[in-house]
Parts: C-alpha cells; sequence; structure tokens
C-alpha cells in the first residue's frame, strides 16, 4: 500500500509521488481517473481492486514552477558527489560556501558547493581568489524537471518513462 503512484494533471503534467493508498481515496472519490495499472490486485472481502501505477487527475491545477529544495543531499545531488575543487570523490565530503558567510556570503545555490576534507581544510575561511584555488564548474541551481524531481522512482517504475520525459 505505500508503493510510489504518479499523478498526473489533467494536462498529463506530473505532479506529485503519492502512494497507493492516496491513489485509491483519489479513484474511489471521482477526483482522478487510472491510467496504468499491473501491479496485482488488492482483494477485499468483497471485491478486488487494481493497483495503480499511474493516475491522472479530472480537473487541472494551476501551480507556480517547481523548484529543487536547497538542501546538503541536493547540493551533493547537483554536483554528483565530487569534490568542485579538486575533483576526486571521496567518501567524506563537505558543503563549502564559495564566499565565506562571515565576508557576506549567502546561503543560497550559487555561494555552495562540495569539498573534499583536504580541500575544504584548505580553502578555510577565504575566498577562492585568496586561497589561489579554482572551481570546476560555477555552481548554479538545477533546473527541476519531472526526470529529475520523480526520476529517483523509475528504477522500480519504468513505465513512468515516458510521463517524466516530456515535461
Amino acid at each position: 500500500m505505500n508503493e510510489p503512484v504518479l499523478v498526473l494533471n489533467a494536462n498529463y503534467e506530473p505532479l506529485n509521488v503519492c502512494t497507493i493508498r492516496r491513489a485509491l481515496g483519489l479513484l474511489h472519490t471521482g477526483k482522478a481517473r487510472m491510467l496504468l495499472d499491473g501491479r496485482g490486485y488488492i482483494r477485499t472481502v468483497r471485491t478486488s481492486y487494481p493497483r495503480p501505477s499511474i493516475v491522472r487527475l479530472g480537473y487541472m491545477i494551476k501551480r507556480p514552477r517547481p523548484r529543487v529544495r536547497l538542501t546538503k543531499r541536493e547540493i551533493f545531488r547537483r554536483d554528483n558527489h565530487v569534490c568542485q575543487y579538486c575533483g576526486s570523490s571521496s567518501t567524506s565530503l563537505t558543503i563549502d560556501h564559495v564566499i565565506p558567510r562571515h565576508r557576506g556570503g549567502d546561503h543560497s545555490w550559487s555561494n555552495l558547493v562540495t569539498a573534499c576534507e583536504l580541500c575544504n581544510l584548505k580553502k578555510g575561511g577565504r575566498t577562492i581568489q585568496d586561497a589561489h584555488m579554482t572551481l570546476l564548474r560555477p555552481p548554479q541551481e538545477p533546473r527541476a524537471t519531472a526526470l529529475y524531481l520523480y526520476g529517483s522512482h523509475l528504477v522500480n517504475n519504468q513505465d513512468w518513462r515516458p510521463y517524466l520525459e516530456g515535461w
């Protein structure tokens, strides 16, 4: 009942990933219809219901453009778990402020990078110019495409791919 279900807007735009329990609630109340099942059935005493994999809402949801949340995990994901100063991919990576906070640097996508412990220690509380270091690529906010947001679920749900790639 806790398997992921892709929820699509009325125009087939991916909106969310919910559980089978929530999707069955949407189907039962008539707010959505099932586009794809194939995971078997949920059997009750009286009937059995197909387990949905993709549901589509019957009405349009207006929402602002999605953005990727600024978290430590998302910074590592953006930088592919690679130090942005030396290019190593060690197991002990940290987050570094390109312009240190005490020098007016902010906590934003354009000021945070992944760094190994050695490079973070070498840079210290200095700017990259003062430490004579360079970045492999300039940091920026990742685009919040449907494939980026929900792509982690594709391992077990390959049937979602056509709906995620178009957005």
